[in-house]
């Protein structure tokens, strides 16, 4: 993970899928874990995808909030 990583969790559309144009941060917890079932995709979607899955399960959302007012 790198520091730009959290920031790009706000800022990123779902480009795909049932939650297409849904920030990644806002996917709901069982469409992530449906990923991290199925398999992240290839690529920075995926990372980010997995990044999200992980912060959710561990009910750490909260600390993307202060990167959401920038």
């Amino acid at each position: 993970m790198q520091a730009e990583d959290l920031q790009k969790l706000v800022d990123t559309r779902m480009p795909f899928g049932k939650h297409q144009g849904c920030l990644i941060a806002d996917l709901p917890g069982n469409y992530l874990r449906w990923f991290s079932r199925e398999g992240f995709p290839k690529g920075e979607i995926g990372r980010l995808l997995e990044l999200m899955n992980e912060i959710d399960h561990n009910g750490l959302s909260f600390l993307l909030q202060p990167l959401r007012n920038q």
